[in-house]
């Protein structure tokens, strides 16, 4: 329960200091975490080619050739 209360404590801070923020700031904040959510992404990217391994890029082309629809290559 004392989790939740600070966690409730710290969430009305940082939305009292949002509300008071200019556009700016908010639309740097949102930059940011927007880039740590790509972050996040590579890491997690990254992780997997290393358990599941890569493929060529011969490889790629072929699987993406036979995945299209042959009706767009047209």
């Amino acid at each position: 329960m004392e989790n939740i209360t600070k966690r409730q404590s710290l969430l009305e801070l940082i939305q009292s200091h949002l509300n008071a923020a200019p556009e700016s700031t908010l639309e740097k904040v949102l930059e940011l975490l927007e880039d740590e959510e790509e972050m996040r992404y590579a890491y997690a990217e990254i992780a997997d080619s290393k358990i599941n391994g890569t493929i060529s890029w011969d490889e790629y082309k072929k699987e993406r050739a036979k995945s299209e629809d042959p009706q767009l290559l047209r």
